[in-house]
């Protein structure tokens, strides 16, 4: 840290991202990616806008709006696009958090909240989870301050039903609630279809799990007109051309394929299926997943101890070390000959252990 560097962040702890290392060729599980490549027509479309980089981006990103209006059955004043889901979050923690509207957000759950929180200095409180790792609803219920909350949550990826999202933004009209749905294509319910009801609902979702695009950075939200306007007055005093031509093209192209992305997520969600299969044989605790990647421990073995052996192996995932989570390790779901050589070497390694 230098001389100048401001005092007000310098108590700042910034996100960790997931590792990548270049050492060797990995199978890598550790960062959510998909393991299938974009259609042929993201492809031929970003070569396209590839030859036209000496002009801006549209800062109205219109056709990829366009395209996520329909697909999502709202209208375009309804969207917002952003670079990466992350930068919608911190627009929206900049928007409708503050002192008198604090955040609060589950104490296990994506990594980057807390900093946005710190970043922009809103005060924020973290709501443990229960036992088994759920979200308890009525810690939510009339909470009266700005809601955040991963659905399916991360690390664990466990899910919320439609109705428990729609019993916390119902109790809190007058605070804003943040449904952050980075995996939800993977078998949970989306609270999209209640942004015509509730006008402090805030959708988030982004392209980079379910639709192959993690590389091109896009995200998006949907709410209420007022709201996106909200996020707008920030984005265009920031970086209106906050998304490039590539990554806006890419994105239309990909909606207009979406059944092919769609399909994809049903093999992961039969992928991960079997994976649990396989790893409650070698007697792991998995739990109940819908996102594209599992949570699981072994009593047999240490979840770091694991971790660093598979990565030794040439296969990586991600693990956590706060005291509550430590033992566990988060598994992407890759395609089933990834899977399957993870349960061959897993099943290696307990029998060496």
């Amino acid at each position: 840290m230098s001389n100048f560097f401001t005092s007000k962040l310098k108590n700042l702890t910034p996100y960790t991202p997931g590792e990548q290392p270049k050492d060797m060729q990995y199978i890598k599980l550790n960062t959510n990616e998909s393991p299938f490549a974009p259609s042929k027509a993201v492809s031929e479309a970003v070569l396209n806008e590839s030859k036209k980089l000496q002009l801006y981006s549209d800062p109205e990103c219109t056709n990829v709006r366009r395209e996520l209006a329909r697909v999502y059955g709202v209208d375009t004043n309804q969207v917002i696009v952003t670079n990466g889901s992350d930068e919608v979050l911190n627009f929206a923690f900049m928007a409708f958090a503050d002192e008198k509207n604090p955040l609060v957000f589950p104490n296990i759950t994506y990594g980057f909240y807390p900093v946005f929180a710190e970043l922009n200095r809103i005060p924020y409180t973290e709501i443990p989870l229960k036992d088994d790792f759920t979200v308890d609803i009525n810690d939510y219920i009339r909470v009266n301050k700005t809601v955040v909350i991963a659905n399916p949550n991360a690390p664990t990826g466990i899910a919320l039903t439609l109705q428990e999202i729609e019993k916390i933004v119902s109790s809190n009209p007058n605070n804003v609630v943040i449904i952050d749905e980075a995996y939800v294509d993977f078998g949970a319910e989306s609270a999209v279809s209640l942004v015509g009801k509730y006008d402090n609902l805030l959708v988030v979702q982004t392209f980079s799990k379910s639709r192959s695009m993690a590389g091109a950075r896009l995200g998006f939200a949907i709410g209420n007109k007022s709201l996106i306007a909200d996020l707008n007055t920030i984005r265009y005093s920031t970086n209106p051309y906050n998304v490039n031509r590539m990554t806006d093209a890419a994105g239309a192209a990909a909606l207009i394929d979406n059944d092919y992305y769609m399909n994809n997520c049903k093999t992961i969600i039969d992928n991960r299926e079997w994976t649990v299969a396989k790893l409650q044989k070698l007697d792991f605790e998995v739990l109940a997943s819908k996102a594209n990647f599992v949570f699981a421990k072994n009593d047999k073995i240490d979840g770091e101890k694991l971790y660093l052996e598979l990565k030794n192996r040439g296969i990586l995932v991600r693990h956590f070390t706060k005291p509550a989570i430590c033992q566990y390790n988060r598994i992407t779901i890759g395609t089933l000959e990834q899977m399957q050589k993870l349960i061959e070497t897993i099943t290696l390694i307990l029998e060496e252990n």
